[in-house]
């Protein structure tokens, strides 16, 4: 057998005795490299979890500013649309930031609060708060749901009514409010007994 594969031999035999930590004392280019790959592969995995991140933040401030529908009972009739006015019962809460709802001191029902049941007549657009009208339009005639409505698509930074009147029963939103509508399309104005 020829030397220079004794010595071959005898050379992997001895590294292969080694121990690893020896052998990986004396870093080689291509270890270095491979170390740079990593930390850039780590630097990479950074930016994109915090990027996945950033772009979930928005998506959720996005939805945060959209009105919310919860159908409470299926609407059989046409779908509502700007062009008509229509008659509706409507309880009015202010969301906290747990989600539980306080009443505003604003209902068209006996049941939440009016003395008599006095539907509230709205045409889509006309004089209404944007999350109002934005709600409402995605709703049939016949349904009743509860439209959470933020506070940029409500009043905003403006109060409404009287806070010393709330303790007595009466109308208060405060400013930056985001509100709750339970609300129920009772159909085109005029044309259902009321």
């Amino acid at each position: 057998r020829p030397l220079w594969m004794d010595r071959w031999t005898a050379s992997r035999k001895m590294k292969a005795t080694e121990p690893v930590e020896s052998r990986l004392a004396t870093p080689t280019a291509t270890t270095r490299t491979a170390k740079r790959r990593t930390k850039s592969g780590c630097m990479m995995n950074t930016l994109v979890s915090i990027s996945a991140f950033l772009c979930l933040l928005a998506l959720g401030s996005a939805f945060a500013s959209d009105v919310v529908i919860k159908v409470q009972e299926k609407g059989a009739g046409p779908e509502v649309t700007g062009q008509h006015m229509y008659s509706s019962h409507v309880t009015l809460y202010i969301e906290e930031a747990d989600g539980t709802k306080t009443p505003s001191g604003w209902s068209t029902r006996v049941a939440d609060g009016a003395a008599k049941d006095s539907p509230f007549a709205f045409q889509p657009g006309v004089n209404l708060i944007k999350g109002w009208s934005e709600g409402v339009l995605r709703m049939r005639e016949g349904e009743r749901s509860w439209l959470h409505v933020p506070s940029e698509k409500g009043y905003g930074g403006r109060e409404m009514g009287n806070p010393s009147e709330r303790e007595r029963g009466g109308f208060y939103i405060p400013a930056n409010s985001n509100l709750v509508f339970d609300i129920e399309i009772l159909g085109k104005a005029g044309e259902q007994d009321l």
